[in-house]
């Protein structure tokens, strides 16, 4: 009855079979049931997932037609999703910067750091015979025996130079014994002194002396700057733009005591003037090379613009973020990177180093810089390039300048002019000059060099193209890191927990199908056969 009951049961369709059915899954489930695979996850990731068109690739219900179709459409839009994706982290790697320029307004501004220099660099009236025997040699008028040059003699007996030509004569002339060549002193004492060229200063309207100016030492020999910071000076700042809210200087160039010219040297001029150079405190001057002329007998106006630069270091640009290494220098800037090599250069080709080189170390007598620092640093400066290579500071401030001059005397102010200062007109005429530096307006110029493409914008892109082409976005990743952790737990982590679970013995096997066949015994059907299941052979032989 038992027996009759159950098939019963089992051959009714519909409903019931069904109801059976969940039940056995539940018991199935709820007995322990194995896992599911990772064909089932696989299976279950490509129908839910959010990928577009990926479920319609492995449909079993689409047409083979329209699985082909949804397959190229779906390669496609990968192919078109990685190429544009390799553009954006190509260019990215490419480390792309662009500029950017900003105008920006300043209630005041510091004035910058103004350096100039007499194009002459010993006064010929304070040479004597010592300063002669010295540096003669120097100077390109005598021998390195102190002969005097025949071509010397006859130019200086041309322009009248007698007591130049007195001073020649070293016949007999022995100098003092405990006194050496001091180039610098020599220098300092035979430059042109700022007391003597400087008939006027004004600074915002208020007058300044020489005392507001710090004696510097440039390859023009003795100069001075004005508002340096230092010699306890304050820094000036400036509250309006335009001309006379700047500084304002006469100077007389004093051409009478330049230096004849009988040859060519590098301390020989062929200029008459100054040379002027508009910096920050923060770099020294190089007047030399970066410095522009300012000619007598004229009103010259400089007006000024102020010009924050920032630039990036490397990979983005190529300016220099380190500080600076330099036992001369605490502030790096290309300025002061190129007097520190050729500081170096000279000390390791001469052993010595110029006037206006930072240091302690001995200063070159007339002698070697005739022989050596002259043309070594002559050489380094046009014909080295490998030798000092000086990168941009990635913070730099630089001055851009207009310049435009006006002639002075005019006819009505020559005779005032002549009788202020002592002087006849023709000497006004070709030694007085006019210098005008200021502001243009209160603002200055920040050029900015920045990042063109960062990481924000290429997760953008690709995040852009990634729901443009196949409709996916981080959460989707997500999903596919989920799915793959679950392939990873069910392949690798799963086969080293079946190789390390324990093997049952036979012993247990027999005495679990003694138990079934005993079970089967006290039913009421064959003990041989399965109820309803005639084809599968033995019960003992399905369960065992």
């Amino acid at each position: 009855m038992v027996v009759e009951a159950a098939t019963s049961e089992a051959d009714a369709p519909g409903p019931r079979k069904d109801k059976d059915a969940r039940e056995t899954r539940l018991h199935n489930n709820g007995a322990g049931s194995p896992k599911p695979t990772w064909r089932a996850v696989t299976l279950s990731f490509i129908m839910g997932t959010k990928v577009h068109g990926l479920k319609f690739v492995f449909s079993p219900d689409k047409s083979k037609l329209r699985r082909a179709i949804w397959i190229v459409a779906f390669c496609l839009c990968v192919s078109l999703l990685c190429t544009w994706s390799w553009n954006r982290i190509s260019y990215l790697m490419s480390y792309p910067a662009v500029s950017k320029i900003y105008m920006v307004w300043a209630p005041n501004m510091s004035f910058p750091a103004v350096t100039f220099c007499n194009q002459n660099v010993f006064r010929v009236s304070s040479l004597t015979k010592e300063d002669l025997y010295h540096s003669g040699y120097w100077m390109d008028l005598t021998y390195p025996n102190r002969t005097v040059m025949e071509r010397s003699k006859s130019i200086l007996r041309d322009q009248h130079k007698q007591e130049l030509l007195s001073l020649l004569d070293f016949d007999g002339y022995a100098p003092p014994p405990d006194r050496a060549a001091n180039t610098t002193e020599m220098m300092g004492r035979l430059g042109h002194q700022l007391e003597e060229m400087l008939l006027e200063c004004r600074f915002r309207g208020e007058s300044c002396t020489h005392r507001n100016f710090s004696t510097i030492y440039t390859r023009y020999g003795k100069c001075y700057t004005f508002n340096s910071g230092l010699d306890g000076n304050p820094l000036l700042t400036t509250l309006k733009g335009g001309t006379g809210n700047g500084l304002e200087i006469m100077l007389d160039i004093q051409q009478d005591e330049y230096l004849p010219v009988w040859g060519e040297t590098d301390e020989t001029s062929y200029e008459a003037g100054i040379k002027v150079q508009i910096h920050s405190q923060d770099e020294p001057p190089f007047i030399d090379q970066l410095g522009f002329g300012v000619a007598p007998g004229f009103q010259t106006f400089v007006s000024c613009q102020q010009q924050l630069l920032q630039y990036l270091p490397p990979p983005w640009g190529d300016c220099k973020s380190t500080p600076i290494d330099s036992e001369y220098f605490s502030t790096y800037s290309i300025t002061a990177c190129r007097i520190d090599c050729e500081t170096r250069y000279l000390l390791e080709n001469c052993n010595c180093r110029m006037v206006h080189m930072p240091g302690t170390s001995t200063v070159c007598t007339p002698e070697q810089y005739k022989d050596c620092a002259d043309p070594a640093l002559d050489f380094l400066v046009e014909k080295d390039n490998d030798y000092c290579v000086c990168q941009t500071p990635c913070n730099m401030t630089r001055y851009g300048k207009e310049l435009s001059m006006v002639k002075i005397p005019s006819k009505a102010s020559a005779k005032y002019l002549a009788k202020k200062f002592n002087k006849t007109e023709q000497y006004i005429g070709e030694n007085i000059l006019v210098m005008d530096i200021f502001f243009e307006a209160l603002n200055y110029e920040k050029i900015e060099q920045k990042k063109a493409y960062e990481i924000a914008g290429l997760l953008g892109d690709i995040g852009g193209q990634m729901g443009l082409f196949i409709g996916a976005s981080v959460l989707t990743i997500l999903e596919i890191f989920d799915y793959l952790y679950e392939v990873f737990k069910d392949k690798v982590l799963g086969y080293f927990i079946r190789k390390k679970r324990p093997q049952r013995c036979q012993s247990d096997n027999l005495s679990t199908c003694d138990t079934l066949r005993s079970h089967s015994d006290s039913l009421g059907f064959t003990p041989n056969m399965l109820p309803r299941h005639p084809t599968l052979g033995n019960f003992e032989e399905f369960a065992c």
